[in-house]
């Protein structure tokens, strides 16, 4: 089990918030699951939604807690010790109302920074050494800064469904990366934002 690594996306279950802003951790381990032929199944015991994948011969456990954000620490710490999955190869990913959208930022540990998810995390015992991939949302409009609770519940604009995407395809390659590379090539490879504008065939 010591190579086994348990990569957390963050969300709400149900459809009424699927695709919405604060589910965008969903959707990027969706999307590896996805790529890797990985299948979900629910397991009632870890209260999640579970996937297993092979990325370049390093098993990865992908997991979505159907507790709710405020509660996910339930779930990944059942994971954690049922699995003996120590901090340095459990990795969550969240979404990030302080990063505009296109951007993404993977640090190998830290605090919550006010994220309800990432707190009770923490909360559950499973501690703060452990790596989180902030995938940003998109600002709040000046004035209204405080007011995000319809912001992150909302979901994406038409118009932003292109950089969407784009920078849910960076954050798999990232997560591939941290998976058998670490997180410091994961972090120096892929942190930042990605193109708005790339160049066309002709410019480059």
């Amino acid at each position: 089990m010591d190579s086994l690594r348990l990569i957390v996306g963050l969300g709400n279950p149900g459809s009424e918030y699927a695709q919405t802003r604060h589910n965008v951790g969903f959707m990027a381990l969706e999307l590896l699951a996805e790529r890797q032929q990985g299948g979900w199944k629910t397991e009632g015991r870890f209260e999640s939604r579970v996937a297993w994948v092979t990325v370049r011969r390093r098993r990865v456990l992908c997991c979505e807690p159907q507790t709710f954000m405020n509660c996910s620490g339930r779930a990944v710490r059942a994971l954690s010790d049922f699995y003996k999955i120590s901090g340095d190869r459990l990795l969550v990913v969240v979404d990030d109302a302080d990063l505009p959208l296109g951007e993404i930022r993977m640090r190998k540990s830290g605090g919550s920074g006010g994220h309800h998810g990432l707190e009770s995390v923490e909360q559950s015992g499973v501690g703060r050494e452990y790596a989180r991939l902030r995938i940003g949302i998109g600002r709040q409009p000046v004035g209204q800064v405080r007011e995000i609770t319809g912001h992150v519940l909302g979901r994406f604009q038409p118009g932003e469904q292109g950089i969407l995407n784009r920078v849910l395809d960076r954050a798999v390659k990232q997560m591939e990366c941290w998976a058998t590379d670490g997180p410091g090539k994961a972090m120096n490879d892929f942190n930042g934002a990605i193109e708005i504008n790339p160049p066309t065939e002709q410019e480059s």
